[in-house]
């Protein structure tokens, strides 16, 4: 990345009240990014974007499904950037309410992209989304960005839907606009400052945290799983080069690399047990629970040709640096010390554990 590319550049965030927009937002600030933020309040206590105290230029809080409030807030901000990271991220929650997750991830998705038309300002839109938007077939070899779209629960299916409204608002209308768009897809984040539930690191450290066992609902499960930052690194970077490549108008995956990253969920939960230290536990739960996948893989090879983004980070690394924030939060230190402590050593190609960088 580029420091001064963003040093006073406009940019909107969605989503910045959440786990990876409250990083994003924290991150460009320090690139000297004039950022608005567009998002609900916080769902969690704690709250990582609360703790930080982020010092936007404009921050909105409202619903994707309040057009209006987004085409005020689009219109207050003029970005020339935006990163739409706002959406209903949990596949359980979607089997809860899957009319909302629908409206948030399909129709909150379109609200964004159609508050931008005509907004002379914007010159590149980056749409995040989700490893979960493949036709999940479990197969063994990772998912490439050509793969069919789909998804059979709620969640992963607005997602792969919110990737067919982007490229048809992309192709319609912002294209003739001179706006350049992409999609991301991620896999499994973890990090330091989520407290989101039914995720499983974060339920892994707060039972860890209070003395109690995590249970776990499908400990064979195999995802692809990174620190927050090395996505957030490769939105960062499309967004640099798509203002000078329009070639790069597509999905894209950021994920770990090779076989390093993708690993079962139970594996990663001892592991997580393992850094903790006594008297973390680890059981199996006895409960019913709605189907998830039980494998899913992401080929990030374009992403390393193309963009020349790299993972930095191991997932041993990985895991250590986000026990290692938890540890520090609950011992006084405050938020954005060690976010910013984290972004300086991953920048650097070391990671911090334990007060020390290796």
């Amino acid at each position: 990345m580029d420091s001064s590319f963003w040093r006073g550049r406009r940019v909107l965030v969605t989503g910045h009240t959440g786990f990876k927009g409250s990083w994003l937002s924290f991150w460009l600030q320090q690139l000297g990014a004039r950022v608005h933020g567009f998002a609900l309040d916080p769902i969690t206590q704690p709250s990582l974007c609360q703790d930080l105290a982020l010092e936007l230029e404009g921050d909105t809080r409202a619903d994707l499904a309040d057009l209006a409030r987004l085409r005020a807030a689009a219109q207050t901000a003029q970005p020339e950037i935006v990163f739409h990271l706002a959406a209903q991220p949990l596949v359980r929650e979607s089997y809860k309410d899957p009319l909302g997750t629908f409206a948030t991830n399909v129709l909150g998705t379109a609200h964004l992209l159609e508050s931008l038309r005509g907004l002379s300002s914007v010159k590149a839109v980056v749409v995040v989304t989700t490893d979960k938007v493949y036709h999940n077939e479990e197969w063994p070899h990772p998912y490439r960005e050509s793969d069919r779209l789909g998804g059979k629960d709620p969640y992963s299916a607005s997602k792969a839907a919110a990737e067919i409204v982007t490229a048809s608002y992309r192709d319609s209308f912002l294209k003739e606009q001179g706006v350049r768009v992409a999609s991301a897809r991620a896999g499994n984040v973890i990090g330091g400052g989520d407290w989101s539930a039914d995720r499983l690191v974060p339920d892994c450290l707060r039972a860890f945290a209070g003395g109690q066992a995590v249970e776990l609902r499908f400990p064979q499960a195999v995802r692809p799983w990174q620190h927050v930052l090395e996505p957030l690194s490769g939105y960062l970077l499309l967004a640099e080069r798509l203002l000078a490549d329009g070639s790069l108008e597509c999905g894209w995956n950021f994920g770990p690399k090779g076989d390093e990253g993708h690993a079962q969920v139970g594996e990663v939960a001892q592991a997580l047990a393992r850094l903790w230290g006594s008297p973390a536990r680890v059981e199996l739960s006895q409960e019913k629970h709605p189907k998830e996948a039980g494998l899913l893989r992401l080929d990030i090879s374009k992403a390393q040709a193309e963009l020349g983004w790299q993972p930095r980070w191991s997932l041993e690394q990985a895991l250590a640096a986000t026990v290692d924030w938890q540890k520090g939060y609950l011992s006084g230190r405050t938020a954005s010390d060690l976010c910013l402590e984290q972004i300086e050593a991953f920048c650097h190609g070391q990671v911090v554990v334990q007060g020390s960088r290796t």
